[in-house]
């Protein structure tokens, strides 16, 4: 997945979850950090930090193996996989370990010059479409 390497860094943002509607259920400050290990079974690091107008903070980790040409994830919060489209787009197909029922499609685009991206999330729970995620993101190192 040679176009996943160019998401390595550290990108801040905001996260903003929609209802089926639009209406704005909630929005959070993010710092993601991209790793990509030289070496070991996990080829792929993600450190977040999220951060609330409240001061709630939720700090996690997790990492992903490459398996054929995509990177699997097995956490106490989700399972599934990502691969990338022919026009590098980045695609992940995840069902949420914590929320029974629910899954989640992503999609993510980096921008032209590399230093900016667009990830939206599309929330299913037991077949029917619930939310969506916006995050808009910027590199940072």
């Amino acid at each position: 997945m040679p176009a996943m390497l160019r998401h390595e860094g550290v990108w801040t943002g905001i996260y903003r979850h929609l209802d089926r509607d639009g209406g704005l259920v909630d929005q959070h400050q993010s710092r993601v950090e991209c790793v990509f290990p030289d070496s070991g079974p996990v080829v792929y690091i993600q450190r977040n930090l999220f951060t609330w107008p409240d001061g709630r903070v939720l700090e996690y980790e997790f990492g992903g193996t490459l398996e054929g040409d995509r990177i699997y994830w097995d956490t106490d919060r989700f399972r599934g996989y990502s691969w990338c489209t022919r026009d590098d787009l980045i695609l992940l197909n995840l069902e949420r370990k914590d929320e029974p029922g629910a899954m989640f499609y992503e999609v993510i685009m980096l921008g032209s010059d590399s230093n900016q991206r667009s990830r939206t999330w599309h929330w299913f729970r037991d077949g029917a479409l619930y939310k969506r995620t916006l995050c808009d993101e910027i590199r940072n190192a």
